[in-house]
C-alpha cells in the first residue's frame, strides 16, 4: 500500500533504512521492520495504547485458540464476498487476526496500530505484511488504496475509513455485543448495569451489507484467565476487590459475543 506522510500528506519512498517524503520529511525503519508514523503532535499520551505487558497477555491469549470463531468467520465471509486485498488492519494488535486473513485470502497486509509496542512484536513475527505505528484519526496511507479494512473491537472514524477504503471494497468491523463476557464481569463488579448497546451501527458514508452473529463458549485456566482480562476495557475500570477476586480464579467458562457488520461505501 502506498503510504503518505502524516505531516503532510505527500507520498512517502522507502530509501535505505528510512521513508521519506519529496518536502524531507524522513521516518526512520525498526530493526523489526515497522514503521513508526506517530509524530508527537498526534499523540495524546507519552506512550499511547497498550503496554508490553498488555501486549503479551493478547498473543499468549489469542495464540490460544480461545477467539478462534471470530477470525475463522471473518474469513468465511469474506471469501463469500470475494475480498480482495489489500488488507488494512486497523488496531491490528500484535497481529494475529490480520496475519490469519492475510494468509487464507493470499493477499498484502498492513497493519496499523497507536501501540509501538503491539507492532513491534507484530512485525518481529510476521515477516510478510507491512506494520505501522500510527494513529486511526489520520491513516497515513493514500486514498482509496485498501480492497478491505477490518477493526476489531476498536474505535471506527467513518470519514478517515471511507477515505481509504476502493469503492468495490469492504470495511469488516467486530463489536463486543451487550452480554460479552457475562462470566468474567459478575467475578470483578459487584453489580451489573446492562446499558442499550447499538452493536449494528449505520455509518455515514457506508451501506450495511451483513451483520453476523458471533457467540461461543470457552474455558480459560491459571494465567489465560488474567490474560483475558488484560485484552479487554475491564482492565482499567476493575476495583482492586474485583482484581483479588479474579486472582482467586483459577479456572473460567464464559461466553464470547459479538457481531460481524461488513460495509461497503456509498
Amino acid at each position: 500500500m502506498e503510504l503518505i506522510c502524516p505531516l503532510c500528506g505527500e507520498a512517502l519512498r522507502r530509501e535505505g533504512n528510512a521513508c521519506r517524503c519529496g518536502r524531507g520529511h524522513s521516518f526512520d525503519i525498526a530493526r523489526q521492520g515497522y514503521v513508526n508514523l506517530l509524530p508527537v503532535q498526534q499523540k495524546h499520551s507519552l506512550h499511547p495504547g497498550d503496554t508490553r505487558e498488555q501486549v503479551v497477555s493478547r498473543r499468549s491469549f489469542l495464540e490460544g485458540g480461545f477467539y478462534r470463531p471470530i477470525v475463522d468467520t471473518m474469513i468465511e465471509n469474506a471469501r463469500d464476498l470475494a475480498c480482495t486485498g489489500p488488507i488494512m488492519d486497523i488496531g491490528c494488535g500484535e497481529g494475529y487476526y490480520g496475519s490469519r486473513l492475510q494468509q487464507a485470502l493470499e493477499t498484502e497486509l498492513l497493519g496499523l496500530d497507536i501501540s509501538k509496542e503491539a507492532v513491534r512484536w507484530a512485525a518481529a513475527k510476521y515477516k510478510s505484511a507491512q506494520w505501522i505505528c500510527g494513529t486511526a484519526s489520520r491513516l497515513p496511507v493514500a486514498d482509496h488504496s485498501a480492497g478491505m479494512l477490518c477493526s476489531m473491537f476498536a474505535l471506527t472514524l467513518p470519514e478517515e475509513f471511507h477515505r481509504v477504503l476502493r469503492r468495490d471494497g469492504y470495511f469488516f468491523q467486530v463489536l463486543a455485543a451487550q452480554d460479552h463476557l457475562m462470566a468474567l464481569k459478575n467475578i470483578i463488579y459487584p453489580q451489573i448495569k446492562l446499558r442499550e448497546k447499538d452493536s449494528s451501527p449505520d455509518l455515514p458514508g457506508f451501506e450495511q451489507v451483513r451483520s453476523v452473529p458471533i457467540r461461543f463458549s470457552f474455558t480459560v485456566e491459571g494465567q489465560q484467565v488474567q490474560n483475558l482480562l488484560s485484552m479487554t476495557p475491564h482492565l482499567y475500570r476493575i476495583t482492586k476487590e474485583g482484581a483479588q477476586a479474579l486472582e482467586r480464579t483459577d479456572r473460567l467458562t464464559d461466553t464470547a459475543c459479538c457481531v460481524l457488520n461488513i460495509y461497503k461505501p456509498l
